[in-house]
Protein backbone atom coordinates (compact mmCIF):
# COMPACT_ATOMS: atom_id res chain seq x y z
CA UNK A 1 0.00 0.00 0.00
CA UNK A 2 1.69 3.13 -0.47
CA UNK A 3 2.10 5.74 1.97
CA UNK A 4 0.05 8.93 2.07
CA UNK A 5 1.47 12.22 2.82
CA UNK A 6 1.33 12.94 6.64
CA UNK A 7 0.05 16.23 7.56
CA UNK A 8 1.62 17.96 10.71
CA UNK A 9 -0.50 19.11 14.02
CA UNK A 10 -0.77 22.78 13.64
CA UNK A 11 0.89 22.36 17.82
CA UNK A 12 3.71 20.24 16.97
CA UNK A 13 6.86 21.93 18.15
CA UNK A 14 9.57 19.71 15.30
CA UNK A 15 7.49 20.51 12.20
CA UNK A 16 7.00 23.58 10.27
CA UNK A 17 3.73 26.01 9.70
CA UNK A 18 1.95 25.04 6.69
CA UNK A 19 3.47 27.96 4.62
CA UNK A 20 6.04 27.38 1.50
CA UNK A 21 9.09 27.73 3.33
CA UNK A 22 8.19 25.17 5.86
CA UNK A 23 6.82 22.56 3.35
CA UNK A 24 8.80 19.76 1.06
CA UNK A 25 8.40 19.60 -2.81
CA UNK A 26 5.35 16.98 -1.45
CA UNK A 27 3.43 19.33 -0.06
CA UNK A 28 4.36 17.46 3.43
CA UNK A 29 5.48 19.99 6.48
CA UNK A 30 9.02 20.15 6.87
CA UNK A 31 10.36 19.26 10.49
CA UNK A 32 12.01 22.03 11.44
CA UNK A 33 14.26 20.08 14.10
CA UNK A 34 16.03 18.20 10.98
CA UNK A 35 16.55 21.25 9.23
CA UNK A 36 18.23 23.20 11.83
CA UNK A 37 20.30 20.26 12.65
CA UNK A 38 21.61 20.10 9.31
CA UNK A 39 22.07 23.77 9.71
CA UNK A 40 23.92 23.63 11.91
CA UNK A 41 26.74 21.01 10.86
CA UNK A 42 26.68 23.35 7.42
CA UNK A 43 27.96 26.21 10.15
CA UNK A 44 30.24 23.24 11.24
CA UNK A 45 31.65 22.21 7.89
CA UNK A 46 32.21 25.72 7.38
CA UNK A 47 34.10 26.14 9.90
CA UNK A 48 36.31 23.22 8.89
CA UNK A 49 37.51 24.72 5.59
CA UNK A 50 38.22 27.33 6.66
CA UNK A 51 40.59 26.26 8.88
CA UNK A 52 41.78 24.66 5.43
CA UNK A 53 42.29 27.71 3.76
CA UNK A 54 43.23 29.90 6.40
CA UNK A 55 45.21 28.32 9.41
CA UNK A 56 48.99 28.14 9.31
CA UNK A 57 49.62 24.60 10.04
CA UNK A 58 46.64 23.26 8.18
CA UNK A 59 48.65 21.32 5.70
CA UNK A 60 52.01 21.13 8.32
CA UNK A 61 50.58 19.31 11.00
CA UNK A 62 47.44 17.08 12.21
CA UNK A 63 45.01 19.35 14.41
CA UNK A 64 44.21 15.88 16.21
CA UNK A 65 47.88 15.46 17.36
CA UNK A 66 47.93 14.94 20.70
CA UNK A 67 51.30 16.02 21.21
CA UNK A 68 50.45 19.65 19.52
CA UNK A 69 49.77 21.58 23.45
CA UNK A 70 46.85 23.36 21.67
CA UNK A 71 43.63 21.69 22.71
CA UNK A 72 41.96 24.69 21.49
CA UNK A 73 43.07 23.37 17.75
CA UNK A 74 41.79 20.02 18.46
CA UNK A 75 38.49 20.76 19.38
CA UNK A 76 38.12 23.05 16.75
CA UNK A 77 39.03 19.80 14.59
CA UNK A 78 37.25 17.08 16.22
CA UNK A 79 33.91 19.19 16.68
CA UNK A 80 33.06 19.16 12.76
CA UNK A 81 33.56 15.25 12.95
CA UNK A 82 29.81 15.65 13.21
CA UNK A 83 29.45 17.26 9.57
CA UNK A 84 29.75 14.36 7.47
CA UNK A 85 28.08 11.43 9.30
CA UNK A 86 24.80 13.63 9.92
CA UNK A 87 24.85 14.81 6.63
CA UNK A 88 24.74 10.88 5.64
CA UNK A 89 22.38 9.93 8.06
CA UNK A 90 19.90 12.67 7.45
CA UNK A 91 20.06 11.84 3.36
CA UNK A 92 18.99 8.19 4.73
CA UNK A 93 15.92 9.64 6.74
CA UNK A 94 15.12 11.69 3.71
CA UNK A 95 14.88 8.44 1.58
CA UNK A 96 12.61 6.92 4.05
CA UNK A 97 9.97 10.52 4.23
CA UNK A 98 10.05 10.66 0.41
CA UNK A 99 8.52 6.88 0.62
CA UNK A 100 6.41 7.80 3.53
CA UNK A 101 5.04 10.48 2.01
CA UNK A 102 4.12 8.62 -1.10
CA UNK A 103 6.85 8.35 -3.82
CA UNK A 104 6.36 4.92 -5.28
CA UNK A 105 9.34 2.26 -5.11
CA UNK A 106 10.24 2.75 -8.94
CA UNK A 107 9.79 6.74 -8.25
CA UNK A 108 12.29 6.45 -5.71
CA UNK A 109 14.82 4.62 -7.59
CA UNK A 110 15.01 6.38 -10.54
CA UNK A 111 15.41 10.02 -8.26
CA UNK A 112 18.11 7.91 -6.17
CA UNK A 113 20.09 6.81 -9.17
CA UNK A 114 19.92 10.05 -11.15
CA UNK A 115 20.67 12.51 -7.88
CA UNK A 116 23.42 10.08 -7.14
CA UNK A 117 24.88 10.01 -10.45
CA UNK A 118 24.38 14.19 -10.22
CA UNK A 119 26.14 14.41 -7.18
CA UNK A 120 29.43 12.43 -8.19
CA UNK A 121 28.98 14.57 -11.56
CA UNK A 122 29.17 17.71 -9.45
CA UNK A 123 32.31 16.29 -7.10
CA UNK A 124 34.67 15.70 -9.63
CA UNK A 125 33.88 19.24 -11.56
CA UNK A 126 32.85 22.08 -9.50
CA UNK A 127 33.19 21.20 -5.97
CA UNK A 128 36.76 19.63 -6.76
CA UNK A 129 37.53 22.76 -8.85
CA UNK A 130 36.23 24.66 -5.74
CA UNK A 131 38.40 23.06 -3.22
CA UNK A 132 41.70 23.21 -5.52
CA UNK A 133 41.20 25.95 -8.19
CA UNK A 134 42.57 23.03 -10.24
CA UNK A 135 42.69 19.98 -11.85
CA UNK A 136 42.99 16.10 -9.97
CA UNK A 137 40.14 14.28 -8.58
CA UNK A 138 39.20 14.33 -4.82
CA UNK A 139 36.63 12.45 -4.09
CA UNK A 140 35.36 13.44 -0.61
CA UNK A 141 31.38 13.64 0.83
CA UNK A 142 29.55 14.75 -1.87
CA UNK A 143 30.95 11.33 -3.88
CA UNK A 144 30.08 9.43 -0.58
CA UNK A 145 26.28 10.55 -0.67
CA UNK A 146 26.07 10.48 -4.73
CA UNK A 147 27.64 6.64 -4.55
CA UNK A 148 25.32 5.47 -1.52
CA UNK A 149 22.53 6.82 -3.59
CA UNK A 150 23.13 4.72 -6.61
CA UNK A 151 23.06 1.97 -4.07
CA UNK A 152 20.40 2.54 -2.75
CA UNK A 153 18.23 2.81 -5.75
CA UNK A 154 18.54 -0.58 -5.77
CA UNK A 155 18.30 -1.21 -2.14
CA UNK A 156 15.08 0.48 -1.51
CA UNK A 157 13.28 -2.87 -2.85
CA UNK A 158 14.12 -4.80 -0.30
CA UNK A 159 12.63 -4.78 3.35
CA UNK A 160 13.49 -1.56 5.50
CA UNK A 161 14.11 -4.05 8.71
CA UNK A 162 16.44 -5.99 6.51
CA UNK A 163 18.19 -2.38 5.68
CA UNK A 164 18.94 -1.43 8.77
CA UNK A 165 20.38 -4.60 9.66
CA UNK A 166 22.97 -4.33 7.11
CA UNK A 167 23.35 -0.97 8.14
CA UNK A 168 24.46 -1.76 11.13
CA UNK A 169 26.50 -4.58 9.88
CA UNK A 170 28.54 -2.64 8.01
CA UNK A 171 29.27 0.41 10.58
CA UNK A 172 30.24 -2.89 12.90
CA UNK A 173 32.15 -4.99 10.86
CA UNK A 174 33.66 -3.33 8.13
CA UNK A 175 36.92 -2.69 10.34
CA UNK A 176 37.23 -6.37 10.08
CA UNK A 177 38.28 -5.74 6.15
CA UNK A 178 41.02 -3.21 7.23
CA UNK A 179 44.05 -5.75 7.04
CA UNK A 180 43.28 -6.25 3.39
CA UNK A 181 45.30 -4.41 0.93
CA UNK A 182 43.85 -3.77 -2.36
CA UNK A 183 47.47 -5.45 -4.48
CA UNK A 184 46.52 -8.48 -2.71
CA UNK A 185 42.92 -8.64 -4.74
CA UNK A 186 44.85 -7.88 -7.88
CA UNK A 187 42.95 -6.76 -10.64
CA UNK A 188 39.87 -5.47 -8.29
CA UNK A 189 42.44 -3.14 -6.75
CA UNK A 190 41.06 -0.18 -7.96
CA UNK A 191 37.30 -1.08 -7.35
CA UNK A 192 38.59 -1.27 -3.34
CA UNK A 193 40.17 0.95 -2.93
CA UNK A 194 37.25 3.19 -3.99
CA UNK A 195 34.78 1.44 -2.19
CA UNK A 196 36.52 0.64 1.70
CA UNK A 197 40.01 2.35 1.48
CA UNK A 198 41.18 6.19 2.32
CA UNK A 199 43.83 6.76 -0.47
CA UNK A 200 44.71 6.73 -4.15
CA UNK A 201 41.63 5.16 -6.56
CA UNK A 202 39.59 6.14 -9.51
CA UNK A 203 42.28 8.21 -10.74
CA UNK A 204 42.52 10.36 -7.91
CA UNK A 205 42.44 10.34 -4.47
CA UNK A 206 39.34 8.78 -2.58
CA UNK A 207 39.12 10.95 0.99
CA UNK A 208 35.73 9.30 1.46
CA UNK A 209 35.41 5.32 0.65
CA UNK A 210 31.78 5.00 0.18
CA UNK A 211 30.53 1.81 1.47
CA UNK A 212 31.40 2.59 5.19
CA UNK A 213 29.36 5.59 4.67
CA UNK A 214 26.41 3.63 2.89
CA UNK A 215 26.11 2.00 6.36
CA UNK A 216 25.44 5.50 7.75
CA UNK A 217 22.82 5.94 5.21
CA UNK A 218 21.10 2.61 5.58
CA UNK A 219 20.85 3.76 8.90
CA UNK A 220 19.08 7.02 8.47
CA UNK A 221 16.71 5.21 6.11
CA UNK A 222 16.20 2.01 8.63
CA UNK A 223 15.34 4.67 11.96
CA UNK A 224 13.24 7.19 9.26
CA UNK A 225 9.99 6.42 11.15
CA UNK A 226 10.99 7.57 14.48
CA UNK A 227 11.10 10.96 12.44
CA UNK A 228 7.84 10.06 10.41
CA UNK A 229 4.97 13.19 11.57
CA UNK A 230 1.97 10.58 11.47
CA UNK A 231 3.80 9.48 14.75
CA UNK A 232 5.30 12.81 16.43
CA UNK A 233 8.57 13.86 16.67
CA UNK A 234 9.40 11.63 19.75
CA UNK A 235 12.20 13.54 21.39
CA UNK A 236 12.37 11.23 24.10
CA UNK A 237 12.76 8.45 22.28
CA UNK A 238 16.03 10.00 20.02
CA UNK A 239 17.13 11.33 23.24
CA UNK A 240 17.20 7.37 24.15
CA UNK A 241 18.58 6.34 20.88
CA UNK A 242 21.56 9.11 21.06
CA UNK A 243 22.55 8.23 25.13
CA UNK A 244 22.29 4.41 23.78
CA UNK A 245 24.59 5.56 21.11
CA UNK A 246 27.06 7.30 23.42
CA UNK A 247 26.79 4.67 26.27
CA UNK A 248 27.86 1.63 23.85
CA UNK A 249 30.75 3.99 22.73
CA UNK A 250 32.13 4.58 25.66
CA UNK A 251 31.77 0.80 26.46
CA UNK A 252 33.07 -0.30 23.28
CA UNK A 253 35.66 2.50 23.48
CA UNK A 254 37.09 1.47 26.82
CA UNK A 255 37.28 -2.08 26.41
CA UNK A 256 40.03 -0.70 23.54
CA UNK A 257 40.17 -4.16 21.84
CA UNK A 258 37.77 -3.61 18.82
CA UNK A 259 35.77 -0.32 17.26
CA UNK A 260 38.56 1.59 16.22
CA UNK A 261 41.75 1.20 14.40
CA UNK A 262 43.43 3.39 16.65
CA UNK A 263 43.04 2.73 20.16
CA UNK A 264 43.25 5.66 22.89
CA UNK A 265 45.90 5.85 25.72
CA UNK A 266 46.61 7.42 28.66
CA UNK A 267 48.72 10.67 28.68
CA UNK A 268 50.54 12.66 30.58
CA UNK A 269 47.44 15.14 31.49
CA UNK A 270 43.88 14.57 32.02
CA UNK A 271 42.39 16.24 29.71
CA UNK A 272 44.71 14.88 26.55
CA UNK A 273 43.57 11.59 27.56
CA UNK A 274 40.38 12.39 27.92
CA UNK A 275 40.90 14.01 24.00
CA UNK A 276 42.77 10.58 23.43
CA UNK A 277 39.39 8.70 24.21
CA UNK A 278 37.41 10.62 22.04
CA UNK A 279 40.12 10.95 19.09
CA UNK A 280 38.32 8.30 16.57
CA UNK A 281 39.06 7.60 13.05
CA UNK A 282 37.02 9.04 9.98
CA UNK A 283 38.84 8.11 6.83
CA UNK A 284 37.15 5.65 6.66
CA UNK A 285 34.55 6.29 9.72
CA UNK A 286 35.00 3.87 12.73
CA UNK A 287 31.99 2.43 14.61
CA UNK A 288 33.38 4.39 17.54
CA UNK A 289 33.25 7.27 14.80
CA UNK A 290 30.07 6.92 13.87
CA UNK A 291 28.53 6.18 17.47
CA UNK A 292 30.09 8.88 19.17
CA UNK A 293 29.10 11.33 16.48
CA UNK A 294 25.78 10.43 15.48
CA UNK A 295 25.01 10.11 19.63
CA UNK A 296 26.19 14.02 19.96
CA UNK A 297 24.34 15.03 16.74
CA UNK A 298 20.82 12.67 17.71
CA UNK A 299 21.06 14.79 21.30
CA UNK A 300 21.21 17.86 19.78
CA UNK A 301 17.63 17.28 17.66
CA UNK A 302 15.15 17.85 20.49
CA UNK A 303 17.12 20.89 21.57
CA UNK A 304 17.17 22.66 18.11
CA UNK A 305 13.76 21.59 17.80
CA UNK A 306 12.94 24.39 20.54
CA UNK A 307 14.70 27.07 19.21
CA UNK A 308 13.54 29.79 18.09
CA UNK A 309 14.49 33.12 16.74
CA UNK A 310 17.66 34.94 14.53
CA UNK A 311 19.57 31.32 15.00
CA UNK A 312 17.30 29.33 14.25
CA UNK A 313 16.14 31.26 11.42
CA UNK A 314 19.84 31.23 9.85
CA UNK A 315 20.56 27.47 11.07
CA UNK A 316 16.97 26.42 9.06
CA UNK A 317 17.80 28.34 5.52
CA UNK A 318 21.62 26.59 5.85
CA UNK A 319 19.45 23.66 6.31
CA UNK A 320 16.60 23.92 3.26
CA UNK A 321 19.51 24.63 0.80
CA UNK A 322 22.45 22.02 1.52
CA UNK A 323 23.70 21.30 -1.53
CA UNK A 324 23.60 24.89 -2.88
CA UNK A 325 24.75 26.09 0.75
CA UNK A 326 27.56 23.34 0.54
CA UNK A 327 28.63 24.48 -3.05
CA UNK A 328 28.73 28.06 -2.58
CA UNK A 329 31.12 27.70 0.48
CA UNK A 330 33.85 26.21 -1.29
CA UNK A 331 34.26 29.35 -3.31
CA UNK A 332 33.35 31.77 -1.06
CA UNK A 333 35.89 30.75 2.01
CA UNK A 334 38.77 29.70 -0.94
CA UNK A 335 38.33 32.70 -2.73
CA UNK A 336 38.14 34.98 0.03
CA UNK A 337 42.12 32.98 1.10
CA UNK A 338 43.06 34.12 -2.11
CA UNK A 339 41.71 37.89 -1.74
CA UNK A 340 43.12 37.51 1.41
CA UNK A 341 46.21 35.84 0.96
CA UNK A 342 47.41 38.39 -2.24
CA UNK A 343 46.60 41.56 0.03
CA UNK A 344 49.17 40.30 2.37
CA UNK A 345 51.69 39.41 -0.35
CA UNK A 346 51.45 35.65 -0.61
CA UNK A 347 51.70 35.13 -4.20
CA UNK A 348 48.29 34.03 -6.11
CA UNK A 349 49.36 31.15 -7.68
CA UNK A 350 49.68 29.92 -4.41
CA UNK A 351 46.04 29.26 -4.17
CA UNK A 352 45.73 27.27 -7.05
CA UNK A 353 45.99 23.64 -7.09
CA UNK A 354 46.09 24.13 -3.56
CA UNK A 355 46.06 20.43 -2.58
CA UNK A 356 47.62 18.64 -5.33
CA UNK A 357 50.76 21.46 -4.49
CA UNK A 358 50.45 23.50 -0.75
CA UNK A 359 54.24 23.82 -1.02
CA UNK A 360 53.82 26.96 -2.23
CA UNK A 361 51.31 28.36 0.25
CA UNK A 362 53.35 27.05 3.33
CA UNK A 363 56.81 28.35 2.18
CA UNK A 364 54.49 31.97 1.86
CA UNK A 365 54.49 31.29 5.34
CA UNK A 366 50.43 31.70 4.46
CA UNK A 367 47.70 31.34 7.13
CA UNK A 368 46.58 32.86 10.80
CA UNK A 369 46.65 31.44 13.97
CA UNK A 370 42.81 29.85 14.94
CA UNK A 371 41.85 33.53 16.13
CA UNK A 372 41.85 34.52 12.47
CA UNK A 373 40.30 31.70 11.25
CA UNK A 374 37.29 32.02 13.60
CA UNK A 375 37.05 35.60 12.38
CA UNK A 376 37.35 33.97 8.40
CA UNK A 377 34.86 31.59 9.48
CA UNK A 378 32.00 34.34 10.25
CA UNK A 379 33.19 36.30 7.05
CA UNK A 380 32.12 33.65 5.27
CA UNK A 381 29.22 33.02 6.86
CA UNK A 382 27.91 36.58 6.58
CA UNK A 383 28.84 36.49 2.65
CA UNK A 384 27.08 32.85 2.16
CA UNK A 385 23.55 33.71 4.39
CA UNK A 386 22.15 36.09 1.79
CA UNK A 387 22.71 34.21 -0.84
CA UNK A 388 21.49 30.83 0.93
CA UNK A 389 18.25 33.06 2.09
CA UNK A 390 17.49 33.98 -1.70
CA UNK A 391 17.52 29.95 -2.56
CA UNK A 392 15.65 29.17 0.10
CA UNK A 393 13.21 31.68 -1.58
CA UNK A 394 13.37 30.25 -5.27
CA UNK A 395 12.71 27.01 -4.09
CA UNK A 396 9.86 28.16 -1.90
CA UNK A 397 8.08 29.62 -5.10
CA UNK A 398 8.80 27.54 -7.50
CA UNK A 399 8.50 23.77 -8.74
CA UNK A 400 10.89 23.44 -11.22
CA UNK A 401 12.09 19.45 -11.28
CA UNK A 402 15.70 20.64 -11.56
CA UNK A 403 14.85 22.17 -8.07
CA UNK A 404 14.00 18.04 -6.50
CA UNK A 405 17.76 18.12 -7.50
CA UNK A 406 19.51 21.28 -5.64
Amino acid sequence: MTAQPVEAPHDAPLASPAVARGMTRSGAARIDAIDMLRGLVIVLMVLDHVRDFFHRTAFTADPLALDSGDPALFVTRWVTHLCAPTFVFLAGVSVYMQQANGKSRGELTRFLATRGAWLILLEITVVGWGFNFGGGVFLQVIWAIGASMLAMAALVWLPRAALLALGVGIIAGHQLLGPIDPPDIGGLAPVWSATLEFGPGLGGFVAYPFVPWLGVMLLGYGLGSLFQRAEGPRPGTILWLAGGMLVLFAAVRAINLYGDPQPWMGQAEPLWTALSFINVSKYPPSLDYVLVTLGASLALLPVLGRLRGPLAAALLTFGRTPLFTYVLHVFLAHGLALVVGSMMGTPPSAFFNLLGDPSRAIQAGWGFGLAGVYAAWLAVLVMLYPLSRWFEGVKARRRDWWLGYM
